[in-house]
């Protein structure tokens, strides 16, 4: 896939080159020319290759990321949150890898742990001992999980059930309360976007996920797909935590994405809505990555500085 995605690329690039020339007026059809561009094909598309094979197969970096909202309790003041998404346990993600990423995370002690869809690609049959490691993830305030795409191609309500049995809370379309009496944010959880594209085991309810809180309260939403902060943003959510588009995995596909979704890696900020969408932590697909590098994201969170 990775290769036939490089050949594609390099092909329509030479293809750009000869018909700038055309336009210039300079002759294309010299045979030289020809050997030229066979050989140029083939050299972006085993050197990009090289590249992003390293890339895809380097353990994922650690990104920090200070968050400042509005109604923050200050006794919350530095509530540190670690997010993975997008983590592929399948074909070629294994056991070993969800080992590392569970001591990783750990080694953090975060106060709670996101993970934000796409924990697999494949049944839970065939997969329960390749997630077991997940059982392991520790923080203060729970580990949650909320379900992507793949978790529904896979099998949903056998993953959920998963989920739940590594210790994982799991939020399809509600909200928990996390803290105490000193200072309290809501913690809110959607099915996937496009989930009753694949059966009819519920997608992304707003309306439902928000029902019975009290507006005033943070809000923090966890959406494996970031187009749901189209509606997010217009409903009090201070910050939203999401995975799905890899941050493009291979450039330059990642123009590709953001013709479908406009947000694709990185914090954004709508009014006084903020989102990060994480680039991932594993891969989907064929084990690359190019200006996408995989990460473990570490949020902390606090109210607007006192002057």
């Amino acid at each position: 896939m990775g290769l036939g995605f490089w050949l594609v690329v390099a092909t329509a690039t030479t293809d750009l080159g000869i018909l700038t020339l055309g336009v210039l007026g300079i002759a294309t059809d010299d045979g030289a020319l020809s050997e030229y561009r066979a050989a140029g094909v083939a050299s972006i598309t085993v050197l990009a290759s090289i590249v992003a094979l390293r890339s895809g197969l380097k353990p994922p970096r650690d990104v920090r990321i200070d968050i400042e909202l509005a109604n923050w309790p200050a006794a919350l003041n530095g509530f540190r949150i670690v997010q993975i998404s997008d983590i592929h346990i399948g074909p070629i993600l294994d056991r070993r890898f969800a080992r590392a990423i569970v001591d990783r995370v750990n080694a953090l002690d975060p106060d709670l742990i996101a993970v934000t869809g796409d924990l697999v690609d494949g049944a839970v049959e065939k997969l329960a001992d390749e997630v077991a490691p997940f059982g392991d993830l520790k923080a203060r305030h729970g580990v949650f999980f909320v379900t992507g795409n793949h978790d529904y191609y896979s099998g949903v309500v056998d993953w959920v059930a998963k989920a739940d049995e590594l210790g994982m809370r799991v939020l399809r379309n509600e909200w928990v309360e996390i803290g105490d009496s000193r200072g309290r944010f809501d913690l809110i959880g959607v099915d996937d976007h496009r989930g009753n594209m694949v059966g009819d085991d519920g997608r992304e309810d707003l309306p439902k996920a928000l029902a019975g809180r009290d507006p005033a309260r943070p809000a923090i939403l966890l959406a494996h797909d970031p187009s749901t902060f189209r509606g997010a943003s217009k409903l009090g959510i201070g910050l939203q935590l999401s995975g799905h588009t890899h941050g493009g995995q291979i450039w330059p596909f990642e123009y590709l994405v953001r013709a479908a979704v406009p947000y694709v890696a990185g914090h954004y900020r709508v009014r006084e809505s903020q989102l990060y969408v994480s680039r991932g932590t594993g891969f989907w697909g064929p084990p690359m990555r190019l200006f996408a590098p995989a990460e473990i994201s570490e949020f902390s969170i606090r109210g607007p500085a006192v002057s």
